[in-house]
């Protein structure tokens, strides 16, 4: 049975945005267009593997920023995350438990 960590909130905290950070650029991403610069499209009917793309703008600058800026702090937070001192008191198959359970620590949240 995998064993229960006490998580330091600081590290907790940090884990949370990231994962809040990671979707609300996720979901950013895929409401944007499928070029960051104007293209004007392509049919690629003779591959192995079709392709086609349709004309674009490309991303509207204030998008453009936004995705910068979430990226910027998703680097941030898995800096943060991944050199936690927390880490250094664990070894092994220990440690590996212990980050897969960081992941999910926001999905066991108890009510309130």
């Amino acid at each position: 049975m995998a064993m229960a960590h006490d998580f330091p909130p600081d590290l907790l905290t940090a884990q949370e945005e990231l994962h809040q950070v990671t979707g609300t650029l996720t979901a950013l991403l895929k409401g944007l267009p499928w070029s960051v610069e104007p293209h004007p499209g392509f049919s690629d009917p003779d591959t192995w593997r079709p392709r086609k793309r349709p004309a674009t703008d490309g991303w509207p600058e204030k998008d453009h920023a936004e995705v910068q800026r979430l990226r910027d702090r998703q680097r941030k937070l898995t800096i943060t995350v991944v050199t936690h001192p927390f880490w250094a008191t664990l070894e092994g198959p220990d440690r590996v438990t212990a980050r897969m359970q960081l992941k999910h620590a926001h999905d066991a949240a108890p009510a309130t």
